[in-house]
């Protein structure tokens, strides 16, 4: 039948809504509409169902008005919606000259592919078109013009840049105060598909690390603000509890595996990559995106401060387990000083130069990186060691991690051991013995090593060795050799307070005195590690006699004949005092210590 003769109205229902309209104006501009006529059994048909319609009814009203020859206003609103729903009705130059596809594409053309803000305004339209907007490579177009005009605005503002350094002639205007990512903020209202693909188009395209770090970090902050559970033991197993953790998982593995190139000088901030780590294993991420943020973090360890590294523990519902995730730290930490299995591969494609810190060499920024790490170490331990589910053996690895020349003072790790000991008074003693060991008694300062004189969660050996590095430097600051006992050749400078006699005695009006006290100091702490040996011997027997015999009352007669021994041993009487007051209190607190001990 010939479309001409046909003039019944034609009802079109699309979705809940319904047009009372004429066949002749539809069929004259939709090839769609002309098909299901001429297709339909019924020749007088009165009723078409357009099931599927990018943009529903609001589409297929300005694709109507269109058909009767209304006057449509082209937006950016709804260019992607009409440039759709004219590939859905047919709406081409094979049914009728200029017709509303190509009217769509002339002003996607002119105004919205030349702009990168309209670009991804349509773009994000897009998400609700889909599969027809990427049907008509609508989407491919966005990202590609996005990249390109992105690009193009990096290189602008390089030239204008350096032509406002040399310019030819005085610079009138100089817009200096938008930057050159503006227009990053922008893709925050894309889905994660559309914006992963954006990031990936304009990082091949050459855009500069720094802009796409910042379009990261604002992306992450809106995608997943909102995703945390205040209370999760309000919502643990629930639907929207693995709903929101699945969420937040697909993000953080998406945008940590578009974070730039892995470099010590990384141009993405620290405090985003803690963040990164701290959400992905909340979400219980993959191992290999945990592990690439580690890595990332170890790489430029030294710019991190203590919040960076505090990263909770996934508990997995056990009340007992950390409260940080030390594991992780350990990996990190061993990252950065190229420790870690994992780069012997890549050690031997690169130079040795590149990948090893030159860390003897005490001038050098690679020497004071890894001085800044031991301190925040030092912070971090002292931490964690508040923390009563934290076991010995984790606390000890962390302990251990850095070489001993890492620290030029060693009284932030004493004071992270001994806040450990006081909140684990039941760790062993071989762990405790292995603990203090850590700790260098020469690069304690004069408080540090006083207090370590009184404190009775150390170890006696530990004790012993305070007493005496304390009276070594001591003499030796009498006789002006205090370098020469370390033996660093100034590699250590002299800490305030670190001599006890410095400064507060004449040589001249006392030479005589302090050569006869010393000596005798000298005699003493000889006798004293004598007899510590002989305790570590009768220590030995102690030991056999106990595999022997087990009865209680043997091993407690033992026990009270070795601590008589050792509180012998302490029992320093008739020393005068050197240099002043502290150095008397010093010996005599020490006395007392060993008192309480055997107490």
């Amino acid at each position: 039948m010939p479309i001409s003769d046909v003039s019944s109205d034609l009802t079109i229902e699309v979705g809940a809504a319904s047009f009372a309209l004429h066949k002749f104006p539809l069929v004259s501009r939709s090839g769609r509409i002309r098909k299901l006529l001429l297709e339909a059994k019924d020749t007088k048909i009165s009723r078409l169902n357009l099931t599927g319609l990018p943009g529903g009814s609001d589409a297929f009203e300005l694709a109507a008005k269109f058909c009767y020859g209304v006057n449509v206003e082209i937006t950016i609103s709804n260019v992607a919606m009409l440039r759709c729903a004219s590939k859905f009705m047919e709406m081409n130059e094979d049914i009728s000259e200029k017709n509303l596809e190509i009217r769509t594409e002339v002003f996607l053309k002119d105004t919205v592919f030349t702009n990168i803000s309209n670009s991804i305004s349509v773009l994000h339209r897009c998400e609700t078109l889909l599969p027809v907007s990427e049907e008509v490579n609508l989407v491919s177009r966005l990202i590609n013009a996005i990249a390109n005009n992105a690009c193009k605005e990096q290189l602008t503002s390089g030239l204008s840049k350096l032509e406002h350094n040399f310019p030819p002639k005085p610079v009138q205007s100089l817009d200096s105060e938008t930057p050159i990512d503006w227009w990053g903020k922008s893709l925050t209202v894309l889905n994660l598909d559309f914006f992963q693909r954006v990031v990936s188009v304009v990082k091949s395209k050459g855009l500069k690390q720094d802009i796409i770090s910042r379009i990261l970090i604002n992306y992450a902050k809106n995608s997943l603000q909102g995703l945390f559970i205040k209370d999760p033991q309000l919502v643990k197993g629930s639907f929207l509890d693995l709903d929101l953790q699945k969420r937040q998982r697909v993000i953080v593995e998406t945008i940590a595996s578009l974070l730039p190139t892995q470099s010590r000088k990384s141009t993405v901030p620290m405090a985003f990559l803690s963040s990164l780590l701290k959400s992905a294993i909340a979400a219980s991420a993959s191992t290999s995106c945990r592990s690439d943020l580690e890595r990332r973090i170890g790489l430029q360890l030294d710019q991190a401060i203590l919040e960076d590294i505090l990263i909770p523990a996934n508990p997995h519902g056990n009340n007992h387990s950390p409260l940080y995730d030390i594991d992780s730290i350990l990996r990190i930490f061993s990252f950065f000083l190229n420790l870690d299995e994992d780069d012997e591969e890549d050690n031997t494609l690169r130079d040795e130069s590149e990948m090893v810190y030159d860390f003897d060499s005490p001038g050098s920024p690679k020497h004071s990186s890894i001085v800044k790490v031991s301190k925040l170490l030092d912070n971090y331990l002292a931490e964690v060691a508040l923390d009563s589910n934290l076991t010995p053996s984790k606390y000890i690895a962390l302990a251990e991690l850095l070489p001993d020349h890492a620290r030029l003072v060693y009284d932030g790790l004493y004071r992270a051991v001994d806040i450990f000991l006081k909140v684990h008074p039941n760790i062993k003693d071989s762990e405790r013995y292995r603990l203090c060991k850590t700790i260098d008694c020469q690069k304690l300062s004069q408080e540090a090593c006083s207090h370590a004189a009184q404190n009775e969660r150390l170890p006696v050996q530990m004790a012993v060795q305070v007493l005496y590095f304390e009276q070594i430097r001591l003499r030796n600051a009498m006789n002006g050799g205090h370098n020469q006992f370390f033996g660093m050749n100034n590699q250590f400078p002299q800490r305030s307070g670190s001599g006890a006699g410095s400064g507060c005695i004449s040589p001249r009006d006392n030479y005589a005195s302090v050569r006869r006290e010393n000596r005798e100091l000298k005699l003493e702490v000889a006798r004293m590690r004598m007899r510590l040996t002989d305790l570590e011997k009768d220590h030995v027997s102690m030991k056999q006699e106990l595999v022997k015999s087990h009865p209680a009352n043997k091993l407690f007669k033992s026990f009270t004949k070795k601590l008589s021994k050792l509180n012998a041993l302490f029992r320093i009487k008739d020393l005068k005092p050197i240099g002043g007051k502290a150095n008397s209190e010093s010996r005599l607190l020490f006395q007392k210590r060993r008192r309480h001990s055997v107490s």
